[in-house]
């Protein structure tokens, strides 16, 4: 095992939180902040795939994530009025990985948070400065504290500051589409798979998760713009008005601006994920296209085999060393895969169409079948 005394673990979502329990679980003294004041989740909802969930119960989190979830077994493609076009059976892609659960992005977070009981949580606290030599990292807080630590791990997000402070300052690459996300209230009639139903240059996906309640997810291939909240669901609405039944009942359902989260889809592409005693994971090293859903679950991936390296790695830098070498060529067919089922919506939707009827599922087995041995 490396020498490690104290490790700090920087964000606490789903990559911070899944960073925090492993390094517990392997006997790391472990350390996290996070700067909301709360344990306040960011986004909407969440397909946590076969293999996060192969990590979670590694961590021995599955079983939170699977009551408060629910179960997706298929995943179907459709056309814009939601005749399907292809159906891939979920438990057969993965196996014995793990089921497929729809959850929404709070009850996640709330799932996660047994695995750092006892830990040393700090919110509303965010780094602002760090230096190190070959011995620690010095990290300065916004409170005004300071501590030195042995490993910083940067699980903040796309626009991290420890990446910012550390390895680079470049800006996230846009990858010129737009996304819209929210949960509704209820279930559409005959909701019982992932549901992706494609339009021109659009998508629009629906997920069951926990209590009856859907997520839904917007994504649209055109230049980065603001839409700000005052008149959003409306705007959402008509985007989307000529999608079929399902669509239009998940609409209906939502009741105001404040249901929906937009941005404009970012991507990031590191050559160093490590410098000295500072280490990435999530998307603060490789935020990737939403197309495969596999974002989350990739942080997942890097928390667990990063504190298995710690654990059989003689020294720090050799376990950051091998993190790395096992972690890229994953994230990176990922990143890859996802950009290229969004650059099949720019396809006229009758080719596209015919095309995903005859070839999505073993285009699906192709995709997905890379991660299901474990990482």
């Amino acid at each position: 095992m490396a020498k490690i005394e104290a490790v700090l673990v920087v964000g606490g979502g789903v990559a911070g939180l899944t960073a925090a329990a492993a390094l517990h679980r392997q006997g790391f003294t472990t350390e996290l902040v996070e700067r909301q004041p709360t344990w306040h989740a960011l986004g909407a909802g969440f397909l946590v795939q076969g293999n996060g969930m192969r990590m979670l119960r590694s961590l021995g989190l599955a079983a939170y994530v699977e009551k408060a979830g629910a179960v997706v077994r298929r995943w179907q493609f459709c056309d814009e009025q939601g005749n399907a076009l292809s159906e891939t059976d979920l438990a057969v892609l993965w196996g014995d990985a793990g089921p497929c659960v729809g959850i929404e992005r709070s009850e996640l977070q709330r799932a996660l948070l047994p695995g750092i009981a006892g830990l040393r949580c700090r919110l509303g606290t965010s780094i602002t400065s760090l230096a190190q030599d070959d011995r620690c990292v010095s990290v300065g807080f916004s409170d005004g504290s300071a501590a030195d630590y042995d490993l910083v791990v940067g699980a903040d997000g796309i626009r991290s500051t420890v990446r910012a402070l550390t390895l680079t300052t470049a800006a996230p690459s846009d990858l010129g589409a737009m996304n819209w996300r929210s949960i509704a209230p209820i279930r559409p009639a005959g909701l019982a798979a992932l549901e992706m139903h494609l339009g021109d240059g659009c998508m629009f996906g629906l997920v069951p998760v926990g209590d009856g309640r859907t997520y839904g997810f917007a994504y649209v291939v055109q230049p980065r713009f603001r839409d700000p909240p005052a008149g959003r669901l409306e705007r959402l609405r008509d985007r989307f008005a000529t999608f079929g039944g399902r669509v239009q009942e998940y609409l209906a359902a939502l009741e105001c601006d404040d249901q929906v989260i937009c941005s404009a889809m970012e991507w990031m592409a590191l050559g160093h994920w490590h410098a000295g005693r500072v280490v990435l994971v999530g998307d603060a090293a490789h935020a990737s296209s939403p197309m495969m859903g596999q974002g989350g679950c990739m942080a997942m991936e890097d928390a667990y085999v990063l504190a298995e390296e710690l654990r059989e790695a003689a020294t720090v830098e050799g376990a950051l060393v091998s993190y790395v070498g096992r972690r890229k060529p994953r994230v990176e067919w990922v990143q890859q895969q996802s950009m290229a089922v969004g650059a099949s919506l720019t396809i006229p939707p009758a080719a596209r169409n015919a095309a995903v009827r005859e070839q999505a599922n073993e285009a699906m087995q192709a995709r997905f079948g890379p991660l299901v041995p474990a990482p």
